[in-house]
C-alpha cells in the first residue's frame, strides 16, 4: 500500500507526520511506502524529505504540483503511488504506531471499499478558553463499523481500496480548488455505491498552531467553506432554502447566547458566517476564493 501526504508549505509539521509514518508496525501483515506530494512551487519540503530518508533509511516518491491546488496536489499523490491500498494523511498530523494496521485490518473485516478514522486535535500550546469551551477543533466520532455519508467523509485520515479508482483519470476535481475536492470525491464515490465506515481504532492527531485559534482564522475557515458550496451539485436548492432560513434565526439567537453561553454563541456566529457566505456564493459572489496557509 501507499501513503500519501500532501503538503502546503509547512515543512516543520511534515517532518512529525513523516516520522510517525515510519513508526508503523505492519506484523508482516503488508508493506507500505510514502509519497509526499508538495503543493509549492518553491519545493519547501525537498530538504526535509532528503533528511528524513538519510535519518531513518526510508525511501520516499517526492513529487511536486506546482499550482496553488489542493485537488490536483492529491492527483499528483495518487499518480505516483502503488499497491492494492491508498491511504491519505494531512502533513499536519500525526498517526499513532497501529494506525495503518487498524485501518487495513478493519477495511478486510468490514468488508468495505475504505475505512477514515477520528482526527484529535493536539495543542503543543494551550488554546484561549473561548476555543477549548466552543469545541471548534473536536470533530464526530462514530462507532466503529459504521457507514459513513459522503458529507461524514475527508482525505485527513483515510484507506482505501485503489481499484475503486479505475476508470477515473481525474479522482479529485481541480474545480475545487480551495477546499471540499474530498467532499466531492466521496459524494461520486457513494453514488457509485462504494461503501466507507469508521474505524473509531485508527485516529490521527492533528498539530493545531495557535495561529488558527483566531476569531480571523475561524471565520475565513467559516466563509471559504460556505464559498465553495455552490460547486456540490448534490442538492443545492434544499441547501440554500436551509441558510435562507438559517440566517434571520441566528440573528435573533445570537444575542441571547452572548448573555447566557458566549463559546456557544461563538458557534452560531461562525455557523452564520457560513449560511452567508452560502446564499452569496449561490448569487455568484463567493467571499473567499483562496484559503489562508497556516503555520
Amino acid at each position: 500500500m501507499t501513503v500519501c501526504v500532501c503538503t502546503f508549505k509547512r515543512p516543520h509539521l511534515l517532518l512529525r507526520s513523516l516520522q510517525g509514518i515510519a513508526r508503523q508496525r505492519t506484523a508482516y501483515e503488508f508493506s507500505y511506502s510514502i509519497v509526499v506530494a508538495d503543493n509549492d512551487v518553491e519545493q519547501s519540503a525537498a530538504a526535509v524529505v532528503r533528511s528524513f530518508c538519510d535519518t531513518t533509511g526510508f525511501e520516499v516518491t517526492y513529487c511536486v504540483e506546482p499550482e496553488q491546488n489542493i485537488a490536483l496536489v492529491r492527483n499528483k499523490a495518487l499518480s505516483a503511488a502503488s499497491g492494492e491500498f491508498i491511504a491519505f494523511i494531512d502533513d499536519d498530523e500525526i498517526p499513532p504506531d497501529d494506525w495503518l494496521a487498524q485501518l487495513y485490518n478493519a477495511c478486510r473485516r468490514l468488508g468495505c471499499d475504505g475505512v477514515l478514522g477520528p482526527v484529535i486535535s493536539h495543542f503543543d500550546s494551550p488554546p484561549p478558553d473561548w476555543v477549548t469551551l466552543g469545541r471548534f477543533f473536536v470533530r464526530p466520532d462514530h462507532p466503529t463499523g459504521y457507514k459513513l455519508r459522503w458529507t461524514e467523509c475527508r482525505t485527513g485520515n483515510v484507506l482505501f481500496r485503489r481499484s475503486i479508482l479505475n476508470g477515473n483519470s481525474e479522482p479529485f476535481r481541480p474545480q475545487f480548488s480551495t477546499a471540499g475536492e474530498d467532499l466531492d470525491f466521496f459524494r461520486r464515490m457513494i453514488d457509485n455505491d462504494r461503501v466507507f465506515r469508521w474505524c473509531r481504532e485508527a485516529p490521527v492527531y492533528e498539530v493545531v498552531p495557535l495561529s488558527r485559534c483566531t476569531w480571523r482564522f475561524l471565520s475565513r475557515r467559516a466563509l471559504l467553506r460556505g464559498s465553495n458550496f455552490t460547486k456540490h451539485p448534490s442538492g443545492r436548492l434544499r441547501h440554500i432554502l436551509k441558510s435562507i432560513a438559517a440566517i434571520p434565526a441566528y440573528a435573533l439567537l445570537l444575542p441571547v447566547l452572548l448573555v447566557v453561553n458566549r463559546p456557544m454563541c461563538l458557534r452560531y456566529f461562525f455557523k452564520s458566517l457560513d449560511h452567508i457566505a452560502r446564499v452569496l456564493s449561490f448569487a455568484g459572489i463567493p467571499l473567499v476564493k483562496k484559503r489562508e496557509a497556516t503555520q
